[in-house]
């Protein structure tokens, strides 16, 4: 009985030494990071203000395969919001949300985590150097209670090694990236060319959608951020685990008032899905007349009756038309595609 007294007194003694101490610890942390990447701004800065790019290189959600990540509109700018939830892990949990943006020059975060009432502020300079870019993070973490400070001590290393393994990231990202761009400066866009495709197995959703205005573009976008979702979430593939995105649709359904469509991502192998609104379907090789197009999404539809034209010359049978998406479709007005027709004799 004795020494459970003893023993009483002692870890009353410590709590009592551990919460005298934690007054000399501050209840919240500022700390600034400055970094330096060797690409210019306007590839550095899409990278941060469309939380579905950040995502793809920032070591805190790319590492955590078990992260299922909900994205919100808008998608990139003011106003996106994310959600993110480990799927093994309950107390796991948060949003992020983009309070704020100067292009090119500031943005201010907000992440939420778990149940806290009170988010870290993460306020983001970026300062171009010929074709350098410095990024400079100011971090200011939330309150802590009285107990809880003793976090603080350990916060400011904890931010420190995750952006220095995000920036590696984003630089192996971006070369990528701008080695794409380059390859895509030498395409002739306008120009009819043949090609031959070979086979691809892609994963993706069925949709039906109205075919007025600009709804059409606006369903693609929803539907290619579910498909990206799924790729890069829920299957854990990176960037170099998949293809560009594939609309697949009758050739000439841009006179309907309704259409539909498969939109899918190329895989290199079938992999078991739980999820009945996905599905995979298989492009086989063909022999195709393909055009390279730049510019409004509805202005495709030129190089689509140019595309039908050659084709009725010729005397071809065809196949669904394929229009793969060079880059994201986010922007109406700047898509960039290749416009493709497979033809039989």
């Amino acid at each position: 009985m004795r020494w459970m007294k003893f023993g009483v007194i002692i870890l009353v003694f410590l709590v009592g030494a551990y919460a005298l101490s934690m007054f000399f610890v501050e209840e919240n942390k500022n700390f600034t990071i400055e970094k330096e990447i060797n690409y210019p701004i306007d590839k550095v800065f899409p990278q941060f203000n469309n939380l579905q790019n950040f995502t793809s290189w920032n070591a805190f959600f790319a590492d955590n395969k078990n992260l299922s990540v909900q994205y919100f509109t808008p998608y990139e700018g003011l106003g996106s919001a994310m959600s993110y939830v480990d799927e093994k892990d309950d107390d796991v949990f948060g949003d992020v949300f983009i309070r704020y943006e100067n292009p090119e020059k500031t943005l201010k975060l907000q992440l939420f985590e778990g149940k806290k009432n009170t988010p870290y502020n993460i306020d983001l300079k970026f300062i171009p150097k010929n074709d350098k870019t410095k990024i400079i993070w100011y971090i200011h973490t939330p309150k802590q209670s009285l107990l809880k400070r003793s976090l603080n001590l350990i916060s400011e290393d904890y931010w420190v090694n995750n952006i220095d393994k995000s920036m590696k990231n984003l630089y192996q990202l971006l070369g990528k990236k701008v080695d794409k761009e380059i390859q895509r400066e030498n395409l002739k866009f306008d120009s009819l060319i043949v090609e031959q495709q070979d086979q691809q197995l892609l994963l993706g959703i069925n949709v039906s959608t109205k075919n007025i205005k600009d709804a059409l573009f606006r369903n693609i976008v929803i539907n290619h951020n579910k498909v990206a979702n799924f790729v890069k979430m829920d299957l854990h593939k990176k960037n170099d685990e998949y293809g560009e995105p594939i609309l697949i649709t009758d050739a000439d359904n841009f006179k309907d008032k309704e259409v539909s469509y498969f939109y899918g991502i190329p895989l290199s192998k079938q992999e078991k899905i739980t999820d009945n609104n996905f599905s995979f379907r298989t492009l086989n090789p063909s022999k195709q007349y393909v055009i390279f197009y730049k510019g409004n999404y509805a202005g495709r539809v030129q190089a689509i009756q140019q595309l039908l034209a050659k084709a009725k010359r010729d005397t071809m049978r065809m196949g669904d038309l394929q229009q793969t998406f060079l880059e994201e479709p986010f922007t109406e007005s700047n898509t960039v595609m290749k416009l493709s027709l497979p033809v039989y004799k």
